[in-house]
């Protein structure tokens, strides 16, 4: 019996360097432009998360602005609605997902449909006849739909619209997808006639999904832990363990010793252990819901920041402010922005300037200053364009 690979040591700058790598922030173009690099970026990050909140950009825009520098919003649309590059399904979250990763999502949707959905239980026969008669005419929006008797909510973020929660349905069941957005405003559409199929693919096995989630992770994060695999998804996470286990017997995968980490194990691709030094003067104005962000306890771990999301805290315990992003200079944290678009005045507001981490020293504040309102600067110029 062969003896088990003794874990390599890891620091965690090298660790940052690896992260920065695998999620594209180490250089400042790495998609390219277009609907294409909208399509090549969530392709290699796996997913892109999409939030309600307008306070300034809706963070899925201001993910793919981060690792796209000529981004507009109609390059996203065109890809979703022209191209059909990707498409929206729950990963963690409500995200944009490779239309080649679709078949990976299916056993989900049939689960779905057999068994119901513990968001959309109210949701009648009667309602979803209605909803499918208006889909099968053509695209749908809910403002389509005025014969609406309104009810009761079952919980905060659901309508009142018996059709709205009944094409939601649809949408977790794979009935529907979202064709299109106008803001928040979502056309949905019958899933085969979106994509021009007669019958839906075949669905992935799961052991191809396993192998999914694990290749996911180790494309976007680089280094990898059960927990960064399996965000939110802890059923996943002894098949996952088993995959992993197989690879590391096979060399493929590296176990890691990371400084700090305590008993949690880490795993890399070999050839992913070759940190690359980040520019030191490159800065990324993230959003709170950015990839290396919305894992808190990861980027923690491995940055020493703990970022926090304070939307919902009272005004008058707020540190860092309603919305504030994360600003990365090189490898480091150094500030949080709490920033604010105003469209009419046509203007970012900055609301709060906090430093963190080597930003507080002030030593090169001035320098460090000039760089970052040279970056605000551009992402104004994101910000206010149509």
């Amino acid at each position: 019996m062969s003896r088990a690979p003794k874990p390599l040591p890891l620091s965690t700058s090298q660790a940052r360097q690896i992260w920065l790598r695998a999620q594209r922030l180490d250089v400042r173009a790495p998609f390219g432009e277009g609907a294409a690099a909208v399509a090549d970026a969530i392709a290699h990050l796996g997913y892109v998360q999409i939030d309600t909140i307008n306070v300034i950009e809706r963070c899925h825009h201001h993910i793919l602005f981060s690792r796209i520098p000529s981004y507009r919003r109609a390059d996203l649309r065109q890809a979703q609605s022209v191209d059909k590059s990707v498409f929206e399904y729950w990963t963690h979250a409500l995200s944009y997902v490779p239309s080649n990763d679709f078949r990976f999502f299916l056993p989900a949707m049939r689960e779905h449909r057999r068994d119901g959905h513990k968001w959309y239980a109210s949701v009648t026969p009667a309602d979803t006849r209605k909803v499918m008669r208006l889909l099968r005419a053509g695209p749908l929006t809910i403002r389509d739909i005025e014969d609406d008797v309104l009810t009761e909510k079952e919980h905060l973020w659901q309508s009142r619209k018996p059709s709205k929660r009944a094409l939601q349905l649809a949408f977790y069941t794979g009935v529907a997808t979202v064709s299109e957005r106008q803001g928040m405003l979502k056309t949905y559409e019958l899933m085969t006639r979106h994509f021009g199929w007669d019958k839906l693919p075949t669905p992935a096995s799961g052991k191809e999904i396993t192998a999914y989630l694990l290749d996911r992770a180790l494309r976007s994060q680089g280094l990898v832990s059960l927990d960064s695999i399996c965000h939110l998804d802890a059923p996943s996470k002894k098949a996952v363990a088993a995959l992993i286990a197989a690879r590391v017997r096979r060399g493929e995968l590296a176990p890691v010793t990371l400084d700090g980490a305590g008993k949690q194990e880490h795993w890399a691709q070999p050839a992913a252990l070759m940190p690359a030094e980040v520019p030191p003067d490159l800065v990324h104005i993230l959003s709170p819901f950015d990839p290396l962000i919305i894992q808190r306890k990861r980027t923690n771990l491995i940055f020493g920041y703990n970022h926090l999301f304070e939307a919902y805290v009272p005004k008058a315990k707020r540190k860092l402010g309603y919305f504030a992003l994360p600003v990365l200079v090189g490898d480091e944290f150094v500030a949080a922005l709490d920033l604010k678009t105003d469209r009419q005045g046509k203007k970012l507001l900055m609301q709060k300037w906090t430093w963190i981490g080597s930003g507080k020293k002030t030593a090169g504040r001035k320098e460090l200053k000039q760089k970052i309102e040279d970056e605000l600067d551009r992402f104004e110029r994101f910000q206010l364009a149509e």
